[in-house]
C-alpha cells in the first residue's frame, strides 16, 4: 500500500483550461485544472499536469515545472520506450514507471488494435480500461500516491495514454463531458506543432480515416468512451482499495470528500 501525503500542493495559478505553461522543449504540457464541472466549479489547478515524454524537456523547462510545484513524474511508457531516455532529471523529482499498454502481457487484447493502427485512436479507449482495468488502476494507484507537490504525467506524444488517463481524472471530478473532449483535443490540434518539433509524422489524417472505416470520427470515437467510462466500474474491476479512489475522487485531496 503505498504512503499517501496528507494534502496536494495546488499552485495559485489564474490560468485559462488547455493552456500551457511554456516549459521549454515541450509542445503538450498544461495543467488539467480550470476545466468546468458539472457543480459550476472548476478542477483545481496544480493538482495533475499532462505532457509528452518528458525527455523533451530542456534545462530551463525544468526551472519551470518546479516552479509550478511538480516533484513527481508518472511514466506511462512501455519498457523498451522508458530504455531509450538517457536525459538526465533533476534531483527533486521522482519518477514512477506504470506501462498502461501491457503489450508483452496482454498480447491477446493488442491483436486488435495494435497492427491495424486504431491505438492511435479512441477507439481502443473503452476496451482497454473494461479488459485491462489492472493496467489503468495500476498508474490511478501511482498519481493517487505520490509525494507532495503536482503530478506531471506522460506517454510519447501525449495523446492516447495521456489523454486517456487524463480523462479518467477529469471524470473523477465530473467534469463536464464537452470539457474532458476540449482537453483531449487540445492535443489533436498541437499535433502540427508536435511534428514540427520531434521530426515525427502527424497521425492525425491517418487516425481520422480509420475511425472513419469503422462508422464513426475521432470526435465521435472519444465522445463514445466518455459517454460508455464509469469510474465505479473501473475501482472495482481493478479492485483499488478505497484509499485509492478516495485520493482519485479528491484529486489527491485538493478538494473536500464527498458523502
Amino acid at each position: 500500500m503505498p504512503s499517501f501525503p496528507d494534502t496536494a500542493r495546488v499552485t495559485d495559478v489564474d490560468a485559462a483550461p488547455g493552456t500551457r505553461a511554456g516549459v521549454e522543449g515541450l509542445v503538450n504540457f498544461r495543467d488539467l485544472g480550470g476545466r468546468r464541472r458539472r457543480d459550476g466549479t472548476l478542477t483545481p489547478h496544480g493538482v495533475f499536469f499532462r505532457s509528452e515524454t518528458v525527455d523533451l524537456v530542456r534545462p530551463g523547462g525544468w526551472d519551470t515545472l518546479y516552479a509550478l510545484g511538480v516533484r513527481t513524474v508518472v511514466d506511462l511508457r512501455q519498457p523498451p520506450e522508458r530504455a531509450r531516455d538517457t536525459t538526465a532529471r533533476p534531483d527533486w523529482l521522482t519518477t514512477v514507471p506504470v506501462d498502461l499498454d501491457g503489450l508483452a502481457e496482454n498480447p491477446e487484447f493488442w491483436e486488435g488494435y495494435w497492427d491495424n493502427g486504431l491505438m492511435g485512436t479512441p477507439l481502443y479507449y473503452l476496451p482497454h480500461l473494461t479488459r485491462l482495468p489492472d493496467r489503468m488502476g495500476a498508474a490511478l494507484t501511482a498519481l493517487a500516491g505520490a509525494p507532495e507537490g503536482g503530478v506531471l504525467f506522460h506517454c510519447m506524444a501525449g495523446r492516447d495514454r495521456t489523454g486517456m488517463t487524463a480523462m479518467v481524472l477529469l471524470a473523477a471530478l465530473d467534469a463536464e463531458p464537452e470539457e474532458i473532449r476540449e482537453d483531449y483535443f487540445e492535443t489533436v490540434r498541437n499535433a502540427d506543432a508536435f511534428a514540427a518539433a520531434t521530426g515525427r509524422p502527424n497521425p492525425e489524417a491517418e487516425s481520422e480515416k480509420l475511425c472513419a472505416e469503422h462508422g464513426t470520427s475521432m470526435d465521435g470515437a472519444f465522445r463514445a468512451a466518455v459517454d460508455g467510462f464509469s469510474l465505479q466500474r473501473l475501482f472495482d474491476d481493478a479492485g483499488l482499495p478505497e484509499e485509492v479512489r478516495d485520493r482519485i475522487r479528491t484529486w489527491r485531496g485538493a478538494l473536500p470528500a464527498g458523502p
